[in-house]
């Protein structure tokens, strides 16, 4: 930075900064490891989370480690916008499309929700119809591929008392939720049979992003009637790989792309 440029710096703020990027980088990490990091003082590093904690830009656990707050969400979703995600994601989704002969979508998380932000549907007449805007609860249907990946106490911040039941399919029982979410994080697959629409059928993954953390998901959507084990098996390859591409393109460096078999 030249010399006139850092007349313009407030400490500061540049040094909060610092500490939120660090957190970001090292989740749950102790104020220790995150003044050695960052480096600034421990004394100044827990001043400066103290006031971020107080915005809602980083939260303490019990046990004293820090992690990113839910005011990270927002900017998290407006970002996701600005680098345009939905560039990168299209021609994925369009090939995905192109395979499967079925309709796709890409989900954003916001809040307690999952946003359709992009989408690709087949020429064929018969298909599911997917419109971007639309928002769905996390606990239902292929969106669950999303909310698998929170952690516990969030999840419960961003269930509603009551789960509302779509069909006679959707999992309203918390417990069975839980344990559903578990082995979705598992297998990094999400099944969905009638669960928001009785004659849906919806495969979906995670898409990572460089810090590991999982705001968006891909799912393949198609009418039950023509979707037998063969093409579900056949959806999670697909949809897995497309996933990883997306995850990839994003910065992730793990292999976003294992898809678990499923027992159907």
């Amino acid at each position: 930075m030249a010399e006139h440029e850092k007349s313009y710096v407030v400490q500061s703020v540049d040094d909060a900064i610092n500490i939120l990027m660090t957190v970001a980088e090292h989740p749950e990490a102790g104020v220790s490891e995150i003044a050695r990091a960052a480096g600034v003082t421990k004394a100044k590093t827990f001043r400066l989370l103290r006031t971020l904690e107080r915005r809602e830009l980083v939260s303490q656990e019990p046990d004293g480690r820090w992690r990113l707050g839910n005011a990270i969400l927002v900017l998290g979703t407006s970002a996701s916008s600005q680098i345009d995600l939905v560039k990168l994601a299209n021609p994925i989704l369009e090939d995905l499309g192109l395979k499967t002969n079925e309709t796709v979508q890409l989900r954003l998380r916001d809040k307690s929700e999952a946003l359709c932000i992009a989408k690709y549907e087949p020429s064929r007449d018969l298909r599911v119809h997917a419109v971007v805007g639309r928002r769905r609860p996390l606990y239902a249907g292929s969106s669950k591929a999303i909310m698998a990946y929170l952690p516990e106490d969030e999840r419960e911040s961003v269930l509603p008392q009551e789960l509302k039941a779509f069909t006679g399919n959707t999992i309203t029982d918390r417990s069975r939720l839980f344990a559903e979410l578990d082995r979705i994080r598992q297998t990094r697959i999400c099944i969905s049979r009638g669960e928001v629409s009785d004659q849906l059928v919806a495969v979906s993954a995670p898409v990572f992003s460089a810090d590991g953390s999982v705001f968006a998901s891909i799912n393949i959507a198609a009418p039950a009637f023509r979707t037998d084990d063969t093409d579900i098996e056949r959806f999670i390859r697909l949809v897995s790989e497309a996933a990883g591409r997306i995850s990839e393109g994003l910065g992730w460096k793990g292999d976003a792309s294992l898809g678990g078999r499923m027992a159907l």
